[in-house]
């Protein structure tokens, strides 16, 4: 049946549900494009403003994975992932993955380009010459069987229909709809075929859901579509605070992570977070390995290693990361003043990098994979020396220290301890 897509967004802004047949229509013509970009966007506000029920959640979901090609595995293990709401300097998927293909597990990571203050996955990847982050299947069939993992964006036979919905989400403010994050997250995972999925929920200054009890609310709306429709999940709420770890950047930010994986240790915050992601989903799957134990012994470095290999990047990168990646040319220390840092409006940071140009204002933009920030201080710490600078130029390289520095509080009180991991 043929229906008028003005009709059915006019419906759903004013309230109604939809049925099934109606949504499922309309995914298919965002995935032709019959919808147009327009149609397509109005349904995003329409669903941002009035919602979707129970029903139309789990019924867009699928009819979102059914868009494109659902995976099928012959591997000899599960097949599990990941997936982070996101965050300022969350590097955490370079790190959990090649831990848990080290502790026996095969993970086909779809991961997506930045959102909004947030950076993406894919754009950190990017940074890394030769590295392939949108492989035809057959290849990243190859390298999930080889090396256990990789970390690669949605080709286009997976999701199709979330792949524009994504781009036009980022470009019209309605990222933070839970229906539509929910349909956007798991249409990717069941399309991968998984055994299991841990979802690392985001709260605080620099999530999208700033408000624990909105977190809470998207991390159950996930679990509940997650298992209705076939797929067991368990879902972490993490804190958003702080930067996690110490950088926010593309290239920075693969530094970081690839000095955790050769070091087997990192800023704390960042290491617990992945650790906790590792065990829950590892549990659910059944598994019975030791990931604090992948990450110290270098197993989980070499299978990274392995993946940017068989993905086109560098075969030595972990050996020597600053021949391969890119850097900025003018670098700024941010002083701050006497006393510890009390609170950072984490949100602003992550603007910072995008106004350096390591972020997207519109879906067609160029990130630039070397500018960021380096050396951020966290909650407790002393505000001396609140982060490093990394710019294109002098100007922006200013306009940013100066933007870092109006984001954090400084003072002799104590500095707040919020709860990093929480169990929904």
């Amino acid at each position: 049946m043929t229906y008028f897509a003005q009709e059915l967004i006019r419906r759903k802004r004013d309230g109604a549900a939809l049925e099934d047949a109606e949504l499922e229509w309309l995914v298919r013509g965002i995935a032709d494009g019959s919808v147009t970009d327009g149609q397509a966007a109005a349904f995003a506000m329409a669903v941002f403003f009035r919602d979707l029920d129970a029903r139309e959640r789990v019924t867009l979901t699928r009819a979102m994975t059914r868009s494109g090609a659902v995976l099928e595995w012959d591997l000899p293990g599960r097949v599990v992932d990941k997936h982070s709401t996101g965050g300022v300097g969350d590097k955490v998927s370079l790190i959990l993955a090649p831990v848990l293909a080290a502790c026996g597990a095969f993970v086909p990571m779809i991961s997506g380009r930045g959102l909004g203050h947030t950076g993406g996955t894919l754009d950190k990847l990017d940074a890394i010459p030769g590295y392939d982050s949108r492989p035809e299947l057959e290849r990243l069939r190859d390298v999930v069987a080889t090396a256990g993992c990789a970390i690669v964006g949605q080709t286009a036979e997976l999701a199709p229909a979330d792949r524009r919905l994504y781009a036009l989400r980022d470009a019209t403010g309605t990222v933070e709809s839970i229906p539509l994050i929910v349909a956007s997250i798991l249409s990717k995972k069941l399309a991968e075929g998984l055994d299991a999925l841990v979802m690392d929920v985001k709260a605080g200054s620099g999530a999208f859901m700033p408000e624990r009890q909105h977190a809470r609310e998207l991390a159950r709306a996930i679990v509940e579509v997650a298992e209705g429709s076939g797929l067991p999940c368990a879902a972490l709420l993490t804190d958003m605070n702080q930067v996690l770890g110490r950088t926010a950047g593309n290239a920075v930010e693969v530094r970081e992570a690839i000095d955790v994986l050769r070091e087997g240790e990192g800023e704390p915050r960042l290491v617990q977070v992945t650790l906790a992601l590792a065990e829950a989903v590892l549990a659910l799957a059944g598994l019975d390995a030791d990931p604090g134990g992948a990450l110290a012994s270098g197993a989980a470095a070499e299978r990274f290693g392995r993946m940017v290999a068989a993905l086109g990047g560098p075969a030595d990168l972990l050996d020597g990361p600053e021949r391969h990646l890119p850097r900025a040319p003018v670098t700024r220390e941010v002083r701050g003043g006497p006393g510890g840092v009390t609170g950072v409006r984490v949100r602003e940071l992550g603007l910072v990098v995008m106004e350096l140009g390591g972020g997207r204002r519109r879906a067609d933009d160029d990130v630039d994979p070397a500018v960021g920030l380096t050396a951020v201080a966290g909650l407790g710490e002393p505000a001396e020396r609140l982060a490093v600078v990394h710019a294109r130029d002098e100007a922006s390289a200013e306009r940013a220290a100066e933007r870092v520095r109006a984001a954090f509080e400084a003072g002799d009180e104590p500095a707040p301890t919020p709860v990093l991991v929480e169990r929904c």
